[in-house]
This record gives structure tokens, sequence and C-alpha cells, in this order.
């Protein structure tokens, strides 16, 4: 099996390491990611700038390419460029910090997945809910359980697989459920300052509110100590609106 691997942290980012020792037990892995960290890239792309790639190695052992753009740049190019062979799937990860909620349309880590799906490739994205002190261990346990679930045979055509990890040691996890995305927003602040020229600039600063009344969503998981597994597909339709609509034009036809 042929794995790709990418993430939003960057190349050098501690997430990414762990995510291709894991990988590796499971098949070749080519690691495709940003040069730098691109968190909250979204899915963005770039078109007015080249894309320019370094091999990185760790020592002798070549570890893979950096890239100058986003995570969705480092998906186009490694199927359409940089590998050999389409891979079979495409990881992304592991991620320090939560993907949950709302922050799914901003994460560059869940990005790197859909592109995968996009291009016919099946994806999953891994994250660790935590900014500090992460138990890198139990990301790792996580994600080979979830590999040896879904790596074959478990993952739907269209869709990909969004992995939240509570940071926990591993022997206090209590498990792993299915959850929906829960309906959240920040509420943000922007801080105004001044630099040493005397330019104005200002700092983004927010905090999560949730929305959704629901237990089975992602962020309570697990906040309750679950790992949250999250199918996502990037059809955006409203489909009880479009319903809505056909309903009101032929009415009005």
């Amino acid at each position: 099996m042929n794995i790709l691997l990418c993430n939003d942290d960057g190349i050098h980012a501690p997430g990414l390491r762990l995510l291709r020792d894991t990988a590796r037990e499971y098949g070749e892995v080519s690691v495709v990611a940003p040069e730098y960290e691109r968190s909250a890239a979204g899915h963005s792309i770039t078109l007015a700038d080249p894309l320019r790639t370094k091999e990185i190695y760790h020592g002798d052992d070549f570890f893979g390419w950096a890239v100058s753009g986003t995570p969705a740049d480092c998906v186009k190019l490694a199927v359409c460029a940089l590998l050999d062979e389409p891979p079979d799937i495409v990881l992304s990860g592991v991620n320090l910090g939560s993907n949950t909620g709302i922050s799914v349309l901003y994460s560059g880590t869940v990005s790197a997945a859909t592109e995968g799906v996009i291009l016919g490739i099946p994806g999953i994205a891994f994250s660790l809910c935590t900014y500090e002190t992460p138990h890198w261990e139990t990301a790792a346990g996580v994600v080979r359980r979830v590999l040896d679930r879904f790596l074959h045979n478990g993952l739907r055509p269209g869709s990909l697989l969004n992995v939240n990890i509570p940071n926990l040691p591993h022997g206090e996890l209590r498990g792993m459920k299915p959850a929906g995305m829960g309906k959240s927003r920040f509420v943000e602040k922007f801080h105004k300052r001044t630099d040493p020229q005397g330019n104005t600039y200002y700092w983004l600063d927010g905090e999560l509110e949730i929305l959704d009344r629901t237990d089975d969503i992602d962020i309570r998981v697990v906040g309750e100590g679950y790992v949250a597994l999250t199918p996502i597909h990037f059809d955006l339709t409203d489909r009880d609106w479009l319903d809505h609509l056909r309903d009101a034009s032929e009415h009005t036809e």
C-alpha cells in the first residue's frame, strides 16, 4: 500500500514524524508537506506564485518534500507531479490542536485529507486536542487503531474521516465514538496595537462558542474522553433548502 502524508503544522512538526513512523508499519510512505506552518490555511491553493520544493533529510534518511504552498497544494503536487503513482490513501496530521466544530472549515489538516478525496483517494485527518504537553504516545496508539479498522475496507468514497484525539494518557481513553461536526462559532476579538514604527496592527483572538445542544458532537465526545470519528464530505449543498426551492419553483412556473 502506498501512503501519502501531509499536515499543516509544517514538515518539521513532531506530529508528522510520529505519523510517518506509525504509517510505515502499514506500507510505503511518502511525505509532502508545507515547508512552514500553514495552520488555518483552509482549502486555499496557490495560483499566482510558483510552488517550490525542497528535499528534507534526517541524517542520511530521506524524509520527504517540503513545499512552499498550502496543504491542499502539497497533495495536488504530490499526486500530479512528485509521486510515480497515485497513493492509495492520504493521511494528514497529527495536528497539534483540535479540529472540531467550525474549525473543520478553517483547518489545513482536514483540507489535505479533503484534497485527497477530491482526487479520488481516501483520506483521514488526525488531530491531538491540545497545544500544551501533548501525549504523543496516545496519538500513535489511536493512529494504529484507526488504520487497523479503516485502512482496507472501512472508508466511504467521497468522504474523509476526521479523527480528534483527547490529550489523555492512552490508558485513560474511554474508546472511540462516531460523532457529528458540532455547530459552533468563534466569538472573535481584534486587539488594536501599534508597532515601533507607529503603524497600527490588529491581533486576532477569540473563544469558541458551542451552538449545538446535542450530545454526540465531536466537541463533547472529545471532552468526555473518547476519540471522535467524524465522517465529512465536501458537498456543501443545503438539501432541505434545495428541495424547498424546487417546490417553490414548481408553484411559480
